[in-house]
């Protein structure tokens, strides 16, 4: 059902990435990962994903520089940011920025699921408009 989506996992966090990975790939979407901004944004020459995950505190490029880099590039159709307790001013610029939606860390790996479900419909819903 879900193989023909895929979603981009960008984290610096090796742990955060396999889990996210494991579970989303159990779901049955495509899943390409990222260790960072830079990682991503060489990975989106090579693959359009339908719906990112991003880390919005990464070292080197953070989510935010990220997030506009691949907006430039035309690859952030869905962003959805995660962010620790505290970073609320970054999340309220990346929701200006066209974010999808943020999450916070630590998450519930059910609330992700939900929320990229939610999210992969939309952009289905999206992409069937007639416009």
């Amino acid at each position: 059902m879900n193989g023909n989506i895929t979603i981009m996992v960008i984290d610096d966090q090796p742990g955060i990435r396999r889990l996210l990975a494991e579970v989303l790939q159990e779901d049955g979407y495509n899943v390409a990962i990222a260790a960072n901004g830079y990682d991503a944004l060489h990975k989106v020459k090579e693959i359009t994903p339908q719906l990112i995950l991003m880390d919005m505190k990464m070292p080197g490029m953070d989510g935010l520089e990220t997030f506009r880099e691949l907006k430039k590039a035309g690859k952030a159709e869905r962003v959805i940011m995660m962010t620790a307790y505290g970073e609320l001013e970054l999340v309220k610029e990346a929701l200006n920025l066209g974010a999808y939606k943020y999450i916070t860390k630590p998450f519930d790996i059910n609330v992700i699921k939900k929320i990229v479900a939610e999210a992969v419909n939309a952009e289905q819903c999206d992409s069937l408009k007639i416009g």
